[in-house]
């Protein structure tokens, strides 16, 4: 072969690899017959498409005493650029609160019964931090609390740095009875490169993983809701809360803000 078919060959080489950079359909599908259903990968400037995301909005402490203001429809605190969603969490008087940040879901506008949930992410780093990628009973057939059920697919707390937590959360497995299902996994760099935060979920059990790591189990007993509310459909929340009943554990250091939960990606995948 002579040294030009050699350049022909190159220049095509080059073209194929630039070609599956930019097509989306090179997402790379797991296996086990998963298909994309549901999927941001940012690649756009503005606030987080409204198509996709609505914010719950508020400073009540939701429940665990945080301390920010979770806002709506704001740059400062939800920003999608470069390819990246921030959501920042910032040292600030609003609304009453000394800190904003935002607390994104996709309550009917992404809800799911089953399949595969894939968060890209790098977290905020810090003292009172606590950066969640979670899921929540949309229609709350089961009641309210834990009775129809909560996934945490990876919690932070930032004065225990470099662990990531993965909980289960249901009527009879709970924090008041001290019978939660969770796990914790050591991530050495969270702070400072991408890891995925994954989510598989099917009618026998619930999987979770960083990376290709699977560190939580949680199966169907079969004995019903009270167990197993998890046959119904959820959506995806993701947040960072200043401080509250544990991220404020030991304090908020209010050196560190501003503090950003930087998503490349979220991908939703089910059985076809």
């Amino acid at each position: 072969m002579n040294q030009f078919s050699l350049f022909i060959l190159f220049l095509a080489a080059i073209f194929l690899l630039a070609c599956a950079k930019t097509d989306k359909s090179g997402i790379d599908t797991p296996s086990d017959g998963y298909q994309l259903v549901w999927n941001d990968e940012f690649n756009y400037l503005g606030l987080p498409d409204s198509a996709k995301w609505s914010y719950d909005i508020g400073g009540g402490g939701w429940g665990n005493a945080e301390a920010e203001y979770y806002t709506v429809s704001r740059l400062e605190n939800s920003e999608v650029r470069n390819g990246f969603l921030y959501v920042t969490a910032i040292k600030e008087d609003y609304q009453g609160k000394k800190y904003t940040s935002a607390r994104l879901v996709t309550r009917t506008k992404g809800d799911w019964l089953y399949g595969r949930v894939e968060v890209r992410a790098k977290l905020p780093e810090g003292r009172g931090m606590w950066p969640a990628i979670w899921m929540l009973p949309t229609d709350y057939k089961y009641g309210g609390g834990f009775a129809s059920g909560e996934i945490d697919i990876m919690e932070n707390l930032g004065y225990i740095p470099f662990y990531v937590a993965a909980t289960v959360l249901t009527q009879s497995y709970n924090f008041a009875q001290s019978t939660y299902k969770q796990k914790i996994i050591s991530v050495s760099d969270c702070y400072t490169n991408f890891h995925n935060y994954i989510l598989e979920w099917d009618p026998s059990e619930i999987r979770i993983y960083t990376d290709s790591v699977l560190y939580l189990t949680f199966k169907n007993e079969g004995t019903g809701f009270l167990v197993w509310p998890f046959d119904q459909r959820f959506h995806l929340l993701l947040n960072v809360a200043v401080g509250g009943t544990f991220g404020g554990a030991n304090g908020i250091d209010d050196s560190i803000f501003p503090q950003q939960m930087v998503i490349d990606y979220v991908r939703v995948y089910q059985k076809k």
